[in-house]
């Protein structure tokens, strides 16, 4: 997608602190953290959201996770917490599948 800031992220057009990458996802500091450590793993493909991806590429879908995974013990974490946010209506607002990876401080539940 061409107007898509993290396919443009992906492509290095648009420079981004990148922490990880394989050969299908890429992991990246969220401009905007809400924990210390706040981490977006999107995969390389553009796919909308996280019920896209998984029905389009669930090989891919599963990266996400293992590579948040490595991510986290990366930084020193073994506790986390993982998010994704499908649609607007809950928060989405880059339409290009991303989980949150977040660490750093004490979680509530239920989250916000």
């Amino acid at each position: 997608m061409e107007d898509c800031l993290f396919c443009k992220i992906v492509a290095g057009e648009i420079p981004g602190d990148v922490v990880h990458a394989t050969e299908r996802t890429v992991a990246f500091r969220d401009v905007n953290p809400q924990a210390p450590t706040h981490v977006l793993v999107v995969p390389r493909a553009h796919h909308a959201n996280a019920a896209e991806l998984a029905a389009e590429d669930p090989q891919a879908s599963a990266e996400l996770l293992t590579t948040a995974a490595a991510v986290a013990a990366a930084e020193g974490y073994a506790d986390y917490r993982l998010v994704f946010n499908t649609g607007a209506g809950v928060g989405q607002t880059v339409f290009h599948t991303h989980l949150h990876l977040l660490a750093g401080r004490p979680m509530t539940w239920p989250p916000g």
